[in-house]
This record gives structure tokens, C-alpha cells and sequence, in this order.
């Protein structure tokens, strides 16, 4: 199953159906019994607890952690950094319960933090403004402490929707998230931020209050994704997929592209070049080179790539546009996104088109389509996706630390795969050859993409455990491990079933 990721408003509409149906401190109890088992788990038997409180329910939620914790045998200190009177009134009572079980918090945190584990309960996924003054001193405090971490919901100043950092933020070890998991976890500076997610449902089955329209990518069944290979099939069987680009200087970005595409199974790759002057890829002789264009042979493709290492020239613009026109699946990266961007007519032609497609920016690509700034398309990844499919109707996916897909249809995921050792040149345009070689084998658009990014950052992933960390990793590498990824999920190079060989009695 899917792991369902909501935003912060819909979070309240879970709360509220809950709270409807028990009394509000029962949540809270869960929620802090689950994060005091979360801490527990991170402990040693005498180890000492340093918990944070804010001035909010997550306080209360922290109240409770240290309440259980103390019952079980750890000495704990508790800060409270707050206004008592103005404590919502579940997390008054948990302040009181706390109080009775022996602590009493302090305003005032340690000048050296010495404890084996501090809780973050400062501030919880209703924070809107960038943490300041005492807030602010503490959490830089605790960053700078160097100790374990475990924060209750999300690190505190880390927008629960975004992934932003309001000012500064916790870098917890550990972040235990209450009913669902958040879109800020999981992109932009969340990742850097959360350390290990755990999810605590609280006993709440939160698709069926609020059916989910997010989703994170995983996992994949990749069985799912690609049709089996019958015994009796060709090269034509597997489709043919073009790669348009490859401008003078640039021609190494379509040879990645195409190449990974070959490696993950389309049938026939051809690459159309602006720069035709190599007609050959002495490492992947397989791949044939067309140079005139349009060519006969481009009618008959199962999947057109156009963008990597395009160029803005005059005659990459013609090539995009005879290919917008065309009724094939289309996967739109780099060069020709801007090419798209800096037309009003060509942009409104993509939109139109009756055949899928797909759009690959990064954020300063997606700034450019939407008509606005990088930093506008990072303040709102997952809003900025979204705009992008409902204005061009395409599947896309805003590339970045937590990639986000987008559907025109409102649906959204966030992909858990990859690392940063994918900060590298060339990633780009092997996801796209990943991607156009699943369209090219017939998997549906939609299910192409979000498969295709998943298996791009696995593969990544792969080549870090091959190579024992991040630093290094090329794009060349995770072609070569995409194949291999995906093979491995579709349980070997045959999916049909059958025995291959005839056994003989």
C-alpha cells in the first residue's frame, strides 16, 4: 500500500473527526505514549532525558513523553518555555498530570546539555512564522549540543507543508509524526532535518476520515509497471524510443539519456542529434543515430524524449514544435522546457496536446513555466507541481531533494529515493531515458513517471552501497544501476512465469 501524506489542514480535519468521537486528552495520551515507546527505544537503561516543551498541544504531547519516561525509570528534565495560562486546555491537563507525577518543569534549559536524549516538543505543524528570541536560542542550542534528538511530529521551525526552515531549525535524529506523515518530512530541507521518519497512526484510520491526494513513492511493484516479456517477442515488441538533442557541446547529455534508455529495456533507441558530427557511441554501439529530421522513422516511435542538451537555437525550436504536434507520448526535459517557457503560443500547444505528456523541470525550469522565481517554486514544491500539471494537463515531476510528481488530475507523491551524491551533471538526463524506456514498453504515462523516479534514485542509492557513500557517483553509474534495479524488482530478466527450460525424465 501506498503511504498516504497529508497537509497540515487536512491533519485538523483528521483531529477534529477524532476529537468528535473521544475526548481530546485521549489523543494526546496516544500520541505521547507512542513517542515516550519512540525514545525509549533510543535509550539505555540509565539514560538521562532533556524534554523541550512549546506553548502549544505539542507541549503536551513532550508533557506526557515525560511522564512515561519518568514512570519507567529514566531521570528526566523538562523545559518549558511558555505561558501556562495560555496552554491550550489538553495540554494544561497533561502540564498538571506531569506535575503530579513528581516534575516540575523549568524555564530555564541547562547551560551544557549533558543528557543521552532530548525530545523536541516545541513546536508542532501549526508553526507559520520564523522562530525568534528565546525559541530560537534554544533550538541553535540543541544543534549546536551535538546530542540525539527525537522530535514529536516535525523537527520544531520546519513548516510541516513545505519542508521550509522558518528561521532555524531542530536536526533531529529521529521524528516520530502523529496520525500521517507530511509533505515537509519529506522535501526540500525536510529530509535534512527529520533523520528517521516513524509514523504513529494513534489507532486512526486517517484515509478513510479524509481520503489522501498525496502519496509517497516507496516502493514500487514493478512487476505492475511493465507488461511480461513473452518468449516469442523482438525488438519491435519493446517499443522505440527517440532521443531529440544533443547540440554542439552538448551532445554527451542525449548520449546519456539514450543510453539509458537502452539499459532499461526499450527495444530500439535512435537519437536525433543538432550536432550530427559523432554518428556512433563507441561505448553502446546499439544505439543508432538518425541525422536528418524529421526522419521517416519518427512516426513509428512508442516515446519521444526532447531536451537533453537541445540547445535555444532556431532549429531546436523547429524540432520541438513539429514534435509537440505530433500524437505520440512526449517527455519534455531541460532546453526544451525553456524553449516552452519562452513562448506564450508554444506553452498554450503543449497544453492542448491530446497524446500524454511528461515534463522533467528542476525548480529554476519550473520557475521559468510558471512565471516565477526558484525561490517561489521551493517555498511550495508540492503547490508548485501541481500548477505545472493543471496548466500544461501533464504529468510532471519537479525534481529536487524529495521529488515531487504531479498529476493534472490533483493527485501528487513524493519520492523517497535518492541521495545527494544525484547533485551531480547528467542525472537529469538519464532520468529521462528511464522514464521514456518504460513509455517506449508500454507502461501507462502517469505510472511510467512516478516508477521511473523511484527506480533513478534507487538505482543512486545502489551505487552509494557499492561505493560506500555519496561522494563520486556519476550518471553513467546509475544507468548501469537502473538496469540491474530493475531487473532485480521484476524478479529477473524473465516476468512471465514460465520455465525456460525443458526438462527431460
Amino acid at each position: 500500500m501506498l503511504t498516504p501524506v497529508y497537509a497540515t489542514a487536512n491533519i485538523r480535519r483528521i483531529e477534529t473527526a477524532a476529537f468528535a468521537a473521544q475526548p481530546a486528552p485521549a489523543l494526546m495520551e496516544r500520541a505521547g505514549l507512542a513517542a515516550a515507546e519512540c525514545a525509549r527505544r533510543m535509550l539505555g537503561p540509565n539514560d538521562r532525558v532533556l524534554v523541550l516543551a512549546g506553548p502549544g498541544n505539542n507541549g503536551g504531547d513532550a508533557f506526557v513523553v515525560a511522564r512515561h519516561l519518568t514512570r519507567w525509570g529514566h531521570a528526566v528534565d523538562v523545559v518549558f518555555i511558555g505561558e501556562e495560562t495560555r496552554l491550550p486546555p489538553d495540554a494544561a491537563q497533561a502540564l498538571a498530570a506531569l506535575r503530579d507525577a513528581g516534575i516540575t518543569p523549568t524555564a530555564t534549559p541547562p547551560g551544557t546539555i549533558t543528557h543521552d536524549l532530548i525530545v523536541d516538543g516545541l513546536f508542532g505543524i501549526g508553526l507559520q512564522r520564523d522562530l525568534a528570541g528565546p525559541y530560537a536560542d534554544l533550538v541553535a542550542h540543541v544543534n549546536a549540543s551535538g546530542r540525539p534528538v527525537l522530535a514529536l511530529d516535525i523537527p520544531s521551525g520546519l513548516d510541516a507543508d513545505t519542508g521550509r526552515i522558518l528561521g532555524i531549525a531542530i536536526g533531529a535524529t529521529r521524528t516520530i509524526t502523529f496520525i500521517a506523515t507530511k509533505p515537509g518530512l519529506h522535501t526540500l530541507d525536510g529530509p535534512d532535518h527529520c533523520g528517521t521518519i516513524e509514523i504513529a497512526d494513534l489507532g486512526l484510520d486517517a484515509a478513510a476520515i479524509a481520503p489522501p491526494t498525496g502519496t509517497l513513492i516507496d516502493a514500487i511493484d514493478a512487476a505492475s509497471v511493465l507488461v511480461p516479456r513473452r518468449r516469442n517477442s523482438h525488438k519491435g515488441s519493446h517499443g522505440d524510443l527517440w532521443i531529440l538533442g544533443g547540440a554542439r557541446g552538448m551532445v554527451g547529455a542525449a548520449f546519456l539519456a539514450a543510453r539509458a534508455g537502452l539499459l532499461c529495456g526499450a527495444g530500439r533507441v535512435l537519437a536525433s542529434l543538432l550536432d550530427d558530427a559523432t554518428p556512433l557511441d563507441p561505448l553502446h554501439p546499439e544505439l543508432m543515430f538518425r541525422p536528418a529530421f524529421p526522419d521517416p522513422d519518427l512516426d513509428r516511435a512508442a516515446c519521444i524524449v526532447v531536451g537533453p542538451g537541445l540547445g535555444q537555437s532556431t532549429e531546436a525550436a523547429a524540432r520541438l514544435d513539429h514534435c509537440v504536434a505530433m500524437t505520440i507520448p512526449l517527455l519534455l526535459d531541460a532546453d526544451a522546457l525553456n524553449l516552452v517557457a519562452a513562448s506564450s503560443e508554444r506553452a498554450r500547444r503543449v497544453a492542448d496536446r491530446t497524446q500524454a505528456t511528461i515534463l522533467t523541470p528542476h525548480p529554476a525550469e519550473a520557475g521559468r513555466l510558471l512565471g516565477v522565481s526558484t525561490p517561489d517554486v521551493q517555498r511550495d514544491r508540492v503547490g508548485s507541481a501541481l500548477s505545472l500539471a493543471a496548466r500544461f494537463r501533464a504529468d510532471v515531476v519537479l525534481k529536487g531533494a524529495g521529488s515531487i510528481v504531479a498529476a493534472p488530475d490533483g493527485r501528487w507523491a513524493i519520492n523517497t529515493t535518492g541521495n545527494p551524491g544525484m547533485a551531480a551533471a547528467g542525472m537529469g538526463d538519464v532520468l529521462c531515458g528511464i522514464v521514456g524506456a518504460l513509455l517506449a514498453q508500454g507502461a501507462d504515462p502517469a505510472v511510467a513517471l512516478r516508477a521511473g523516479v523511484w527506480l533513478h534514485g534507487t538505482a543512486a542509492d545502489d551505487c552509494a552501497g557499492t561505493l560506500g557513500g555519496v561522494v563520486g557517483i556519476t550518471a553513467s553509474d546509475v544507468a548501469l544501476a537502473a538496469r540491474t534495479a530493475l531487473n532485480r524488482h521484476l524478479g529477473g530478466a524473465r516476468t512471465d512465469g514460465a520455465d525456460p527450460k525443458t526438462r527431460r525424465t
